[in-house]
């Protein structure tokens, strides 16, 4: 078989197995934004399609996304139509492209990788513990709620604990059984096997799953999942061409001229382009090929995404963590595989609704849960452990902020814990002070900022009365004005307390103290 071949073999089956989780969650995100459910269908057709052809990736995948439903749906009311809101969708989509052409996608170089881990092992646990409740039946609270705190009173905890009480046998039996091809699937032995690189175990998953519920209803008729009760996948069904098209909608642009329009499109442009950056490089590191994408390139295809989506009905699109990573283990390996699960949207909607809504919700939380499992493995936490506290408290702030939180504000506090600590690595010996009796060396180990402000004046408060002090800058190759103020002050107090000091800095400074050897005589 040759290379090409084989590549889209595995593209082929993994848009599949990305079609089949990415339904239900276009679903879930649309009736979690209050928004019409085939506005969630169309942003998967267009992350999948539009986006996929003009990403800078070959492996992540886009669409509607749950971190983004509560400022949907908070724009939606308070704009008071969702024509309105699809004005604001076209807008964002345009200051993205904006965004693309000013090279706003270098900020994403800046998440320093531990937050990164962490933001990828709290999606993880965000996966596994969303999906527990589908796995054992309970599947009242759709999949595109992915916020810790839902209602008053409840949060996600709570809501596994009510979902083992009302857990059914059948939903139970299916998913167990599905994780258990899964992990079966990922044995070594099953690896070195032809079928498992034609036939990624998610699509087995699936069968089997379909397969057990469909002859617990021949067999047992009281011991199956039912659709009416919202067990297995509900896609909207078409009756005819007047049917589709009143699925779709157009933007009122006479809104243009309101301030509120205009800052809903800003908060959903920042917003999702900040969550398509984070995605994009947590996708990268999870490339078995490790293929850098262009950011921005990918807030390009993101605006082009989401002006088309506006255009036509449909939600904000982003880059997607959740999508990709099964893209990625599903064994995608080109931007083919999200072509193909767009495509596979599309069909569904036009040719075989009725055949995919038999699968069950349970088969596909067992999928999310292994993947949520390699997300946030607990080899990861060992490595990061060991990394030390430097790294350790940045990742697991991330990850309970994710969990806890959202993605944004969660990757937000990680970022503020791991500023911390390069603020103390700044500190960290930026000064040192050695001397002999009477003779002090004050050395700058590296650039002085104002950061540095405070650790010199406690070195310099180490020079005892009639010292003669050295101050040496010749490693400093930046010193900014405060450390000169400090420095001066010090030579005026030094006038006081009979200190000689000498300065040598090669470099030069805002002040006149780094001439390049310089002697103050306090006894004068």
């Amino acid at each position: 078989m040759g290379q090409n071949q084989y590549s889209f073999r595995a593209d082929a089956s993994a848009g599949l197995v990305v079609f089949l989780v990415a339904l239900p969650l276009c679903l879930g995100i649309a009736l979690a934004s209050g928004a019409p459910l085939f506005s969630g269908i169309l942003a998967g057709i267009i992350g999948g399609t539009v986006v996929a052809y003009f990403s800078g990736s070959e492996v992540s995948v886009s669409g509607p996304a749950a971190g983004l439903a509560v400022i949907v749906f908070t724009a939606i009311q308070t704009l008071g139509s969702f024509p309105v809101f699809q004005a604001c969708i076209v807008l964002a989509g345009l200051m993205q492209l904006a965004l693309g052409a000013l090279r706003f996608g270098s900020v994403a170089n800046y998440i320093p990788s531990s937050v990164l881990k962490g933001m990828l092992a709290g999606i993880g646990l965000v996966i596994i513990l969303k999906q527990i409740p589908h796995a054992v039946g309970q599947d009242t609270d759709y999949e595109g709620d992915f916020s810790f705190l839902e209602r008053a009173g409840e949060n996600t905890f709570t809501d596994i604990v009510k979902a083992l009480y009302a857990s059914n046998g059948e939903a139970i039996l299916i998913s167990v059984s599905c994780l258990l091809l899964l992990l079966a699937w990922d044995s070594k032995w099953m690896k070195q096997q032809k079928l498992t690189k034609v036939f990624p175990g998610a699509l087995a998953a699936v069968i089997l799953g379909t397969a057990l519920n469909e002859a617990f209803r021949a067999m047992f008729p009281d011991f199956y999942l039912r659709a009416e009760d919202g067990h297995l996948v509900a896609l909207p069904l078409i009756g005819s061409l007047d049917g589709i098209a009143k699925l779709f909608s157009f933007p009122d642009f006479s809104a243009l001229n309101r301030t509120d329009v205009w800052i809903s499109a800003m908060t959903i442009a920042v917003v999702a382009s900040l969550e398509t950056l984070l995605s994009l490089e947590a996708t990268d590191k999870l490339d078995p090929f490790r293929r850098v994408a262009s950011p921005n390139k990918e807030l390009y295809a993101q605006g082009l995404g989401n002006l088309s989506s506006g255009l036509v009905g449909g939600l904000p699109i982003t880059s997607v963590v959740v999508r990709s990573s099964a893209n990625i283990y599903a064994g995608g390996r080109t931007r083919r595989s999200s072509m193909i699960h767009g495509l596979l949207l599309i069909v569904a909607v036009l040719a075989i609704p009725s055949w995919l809504n038999r699968v069950p919700l349970s088969c596909l939380a067992s999928i999310l849960i292994l993947i949520g499992y390699k997300l946030a493995s607990p080899k990861l936490f060992s490595r990061m452990f060991a990394a030390g506290y430097a790294q350790f408290l940045p990742f697991m702030a991330t990850v309970l902020g994710v969990v806890l939180i959202d993605l944004l504000k969660g990757v937000l506090f990680g970022l503020a814990v791991g500023l911390f600590f390069v603020l103390r690595s700044n500190h960290h010996q930026a000064v040192t002070v050695v001397h002999d009796g009477s003779l002090y060396l004050l050395r700058f180990n590296k650039d002085m900022s104002f950061l540095n402000k405070a650790d010199l004046k406690l070195h310099l408060a180490t020079i005892p009365d009639g010292a003669q002090l050295l101050i040496d800058g010749h490693n400093a190759t930046f010193v900014d004005t405060d450390i000169d103020d400090v420095i001066a002050d010090f030579l005026e107090n030094a006038r006081h307390r009979k200190i000689t000091v000498e300065l040598k800095k090669t470099n030069g400074s805002a002040r006149n103290i780094a001439s390049s050897s310089q002697l103050v005589n306090a006894k004068g």
